[in-house]
């Protein structure tokens, strides 16, 4: 067979380089570098984990809005003056607890003087009346006067009944009841001073009466509330209104309180949008027997949304390190990679993925915590 030479300069340089290059031994072979945050599941943790696709869930969103609270308005009575007066006595103070038909205050006043003289006055013209039409019928029957003067006189005391009806429902109209009118009607007397009286049973919230002051009827005096209920009012903003519904839990945090909770219900959703603001008035009602809630205190309104589908994972699904959170994303039969998302609202058993997953994807469910232990544990070997 024919072999063919190389130059003996070519050859001198290939068993150069021969002699150049090191021996390669398995210990100094180049090592393939692997992901540390690539878990391969092994046999056991196999059986340990539960695979399922990223899907959407029914999810309710939770709205926090500031608020306050407020006296219930079908609660609450306004009270001010029957008449014109000039305020001579003050019993009710600010807090104070009162019962229905208490006195809050005592005024003098001319213009119901003036209506029970006419009162009093509209009621003799009907004693007198009553005698004339008597002897008007005596005098008839004795042929002295004709039945035309009868009638007159008759016509005179319809006259009499209809001023005495006027004044008595006028007295009314000034605050003055059956009892207190009929006493006048009796006694003949005027009585110049009328009450202020609570038209309700509940504490005094506002007063804006002072000795001597003179008022008219239009001015509120006194406010009483009935606090055993109370309103929690918020302000939703109108981009979230859609989610809101009446009927829906609500829970109310009072800072005032301690950061007290109470859970309730939506009973009202605005029907208008305030152009202010763009907000849409919501309410709760709140038991308060114990009366710790006051007025005007500031509260957070926790308003649970209507439900709605939304990219979803198991809160079980994911591992919370360094304050963030991940899952477990498969990538291959049996591997998968530790991978940041970015949740929101949790609802049950289930967090919101805002972003980091797709629908479809696989990741592990159950079973996540063993994956990251294996996954930490070689990082250490």
């Amino acid at each position: 067979m024919n072999s063919i030479l190389m130059p003996g300069s070519l050859l001198a340089l290939v068993l150069l380089l021969a002699a150049c290059k090191p021996a390669e031994t398995p210990d100094e072979a180049v090592v393939e570098q692997q992901d540390p945050n690539v878990v391969e599941l092994s046999p056991l943790l196999q059986s340990q984990v539960k695979i399922a696709e990223v899907g959407k869930a029914e999810i309710r969103e939770v709205l926090r809005v500031p608020g306050s609270i407020q006296a219930d308005d079908q609660r609450v009575a306004r009270i001010g003056a029957s008449v014109t007066g000039r305020i001579t006595d003050i019993k009710a103070v600010l807090g104070q607890d009162v019962r229905q038909g208490e006195v809050l205050a005592t005024l003098n006043s001319t213009e119901l003087a003036q209506n029970q003289l006419l009162y009093i006055k509209a009621a003799q013209q009907i004693a007198l009346q009553t005698k004339a039409v008597e002897r008007a019928r005596l005098l008839l029957e004795a042929d002295v006067i004709g039945a035309a003067e009868l009638q007159r006189r008759e016509a005179e005391l319809d006259a009499a009944k209809a001023d005495l009806y006027t004044a008595k429902e006028q007295l009314q109209v000034l605050g003055m009841s059956e009892k207190a009118i009929a006493q006048i009607a009796r006694s003949g007397q005027i009585r110049s001073y009328s009450n202020v009286d609570a038209r309700l049973s509940g504490t005094v919230i506002s007063r804006k009466v002072n000795l001597g002051q003179v008022v008219q009827p239009a001015e509120e005096l006194f406010i009483v509330a009935d606090l055993s209920r109370v309103w929690a009012v918020a302000e939703v903003p109108e981009q979230q209104v859609e989610l809101v519904q009446e009927g829906e839990d609500v829970e109310i945090e009072i800072p005032a309180l301690s950061n007290r909770k109470i859970t309730g219900k939506l009973i009202f959703v605005g029907d208008v949008v305030n152009p202010l603001t763009r907000t849409v008035t919501v309410r709760t009602d709140l038991e308060n027997s114990d009366e710790s809630i006051k007025p005007d205190m500031l509260v957070s309104m926790l308003v649970q949304s209507k439900l709605t589908q939304q990219l979803a994972v198991p809160k079980r699904a994911v591992v919370r390190e360094n304050d963030r959170d991940y899952v477990y994303v498969e990538i291959a039969p049996n591997k998968f990679r530790l991978r940041e998302v970015k949740l929101g609202t949790e609802y049950k058993e289930m967090a919101v993925v805002v972003s980091g997953l797709d629908e479809g994807e696989k990741i592990i469910v159950d079973g996540a915590f063993h994956v990251n232990n294996e996954r930490k544990r070689k990082e250490l070997e």
